[in-house]
């Protein structure tokens, strides 16, 4: 599994690299003030760091358990994205709308787009991030063999 620092040095470079993507990105898209969309990413970036760390920790904890390795197949990759953004767009939907002064449904259709965008980010940053910082193997020991 990975250490803390190399948890953290994910999250923080998964953040800083998708706010700036995604301020220049949906200030082209929404027509908005490139000040107004920063501060919205960087509010939409430290809810997600604090949500990547326990969720990765949570998913990895979770393979663990259920397939003895943290190792992660293409199905698994989607999966972990889908869950990651399901969660992470309803806590940031009522965000949006109270910044930008929307209703709701504005709101949700800005975070659709968030999310679409974070969804392909997210799936090709982690497989960037495991090929360039390989997880070593961890081995599930039997219960037996830890006494």
């Amino acid at each position: 599994m990975r250490t803390t620092a190399d948890r953290v040095r994910q999250a923080v470079s998964f953040e800083v690299i998708g706010i700036l993507l995604s301020t220049v990105l949906g200030t082209l898209i929404f027509h908005m003030p490139i000040e107004t969309m920063g501060v919205l990413t960087i509010i939409g970036a430290s809810l997600a760091t604090v949500w990547n760390y326990v969720f990765n920790l949570l998913f990895d904890h979770a393979l663990l358990r259920a397939r003895g390795t943290t190792r992660k197949t293409l199905g698994l990759r989607v999966l972990h994205a889908l869950c990651f953004e399901a969660v992470l767009m309803l806590a940031f939907l009522p965000v949006i709308a109270w910044w930008l002064g929307l209703s709701l449904l504005e709101a949700l259709v800005m975070d659709i787009a968030f999310v679409v965008f974070y969804l392909f980010y997210a799936f090709l940053f982690t497989w960037a991030y495991d090929t360039i910082f390989p997880v070593p193997e961890t081995i599930k020991q039997p219960l037996s063999d830890c006494a």
